[in-house]
């Protein structure tokens, strides 16, 4: 059940495959079982591969030493690396193509923060979420100006990564109301981790709560125009939806995969499990459901390499990444009932991805989001230029 990729596209794909198979399954229950942590020569060999396979630089302009991978090669990737659980694949750095464009007139900000991602020799994070965030993006952290730059204070959530980052995207509200983005390094004087909080799923990559108290930030660390910081989140949130429901495909093939084999050797009363009518029903829709998926974010990607509408974009990769991520967890639902209790063992990655596959539904816009972002596109557009 394979899209249909061009020869280039599929070696591709099964380059970040054998990466995946060889590099990082084999830690998931190490990382699991040991608070997300694994040694530390494993965790920096990972690294190294993927960056030698270029993953950390597939979205880089081609000018600034990157690959210029079209978003349908970059998903074929990413769907492969949702194969993973426990975040593993999160081993790299990415260097996305909007960073680029929104640091154009800075080279100061591409040598200093965006080539070190490509290289791996600096991780980032994003500061965009708030406590008071919710249905609606909400921007409390104030940019004051001062002299040489400006003065932050706020509270930033969720900063997921933080705990590994050399530094953030931040997003604040200047003086004159309008949305910024900055880079602010991780160790700023007035930049503290106040909570730290345990989440369902296993993750070395943990989401604190960071306090900015009169960071100072220097104006060249300004990313674009004051104004301009709500257009690259935008940028920043097409690109995650797109990836998370491409790694949503992979998480998907894995557990029916497994959950498709071991139905096939487990005996009940004589008798094979896939061999019942509710065994077949629920494997059936599953795989229904991600053919329909691969669909929709495979003719997402293209539409992105086209250079479609960009509010046609925005509209279907809310609608793909809502798709994905409510048919992943349907998915681990349906295939962590058919292990019955050894499916709810730790060691199984089905039971891993059914906790890991439910944060998917929240952060990068949760399904409330995407389903108001989309009846809003229906609204001002039509149904014929979504």
């Amino acid at each position: 059940m394979d899209i249909q990729h061009s020869q280039s596209t599929r070696k591709w794909q099964q380059q970040v495959r054998q990466f995946v198979e060889q590099d990082l399954i084999p830690w998931e229950v190490e990382a699991e079982l040991n608070n997300g942590v694994i040694p530390q020569e494993v965790s920096e060999k990972m690294q190294r591969n993927a960056i030698a396979l270029g993953l950390s630089k597939m979205d880089a302009p081609t000018e600034h030493g990157g690959l210029g991978m079209s978003m349908v090669d970059q998903l074929a990737a990413w769907e492969e690396l949702g194969r993973v659980t426990n975040a593993l694949c999160w081993c790299f750095p990415e260097a996305q193509h909007w960073m680029f464009e929104a640091c154009a007139h800075s080279e100061y900000q591409i040598n200093r923060f965006l080539q070190p991602l490509m290289d791996g020799s600096l991780r980032e994070c994003y500061a965009i979420t708030e406590a008071e965030s919710g249905s609606h993006e909400v921007v409390n952290t104030k940019a004051s100006t001062c002299e040489g730059g400006y003065s932050i204070s706020g509270e930033k959530w969720f900063v997921t990564t933080a705990n590994l980052a050399d530094f953030f995207f931040l997003q604040a509200k200047t003086d004159n109301g309008e949305d910024a983005l900055f880079f602010v390094d991780i160790d700023a004087q007035g930049v503290s981790m106040i909570e730290n909080p345990a989440f369902s799923h296993t993750f070395p990559s943990h989401h604190p709560t960071y306090k900015f108290d009169n960071v100072f930030v220097p104006e060249k660390n300004r990313i674009g125009d004051e104004g301009a910081g709500m257009d690259y989140s935008r940028s920043w949130f097409r690109h995650e939806r797109l990836t998370i429901a491409a790694r949503m495909l992979g998480a998907a093939s894995r557990m029916i995969e497994e959950a498709t084999e071991w139905a096939s050797q487990r005996k009940i009363q004589g008798d094979y499990l896939i061999d019942t009518q509710a065994t077949q029903f629920s494997l059936a829709d599953s795989v229904t459901e991600l053919w329909a998926a691969k669909l929709m974010v495979y003719e997402a990607a293209a539409a992105h390499d086209r250079g479609d509408d960009l509010k046609s974009q925005h509209a279907q990769c809310s609608m793909v990444k809502l798709y994905a991520t409510e048919m992943a967890n349907r998915v681990a639902d349906r295939c962590l009932q058919l292990w019955g209790g050894r499916g709810y063992r730790r060691d199984n990655a089905v039971e891993r991805f059914y906790r890991e596959v439910r944060v998917d539904r929240i952060w990068e816009g949760s399904s409330e989001i995407q389903r108001m972002v989309i009846a809003n596109a229906l609204r001002k557009r039509g149904l014929k230029e979504m």
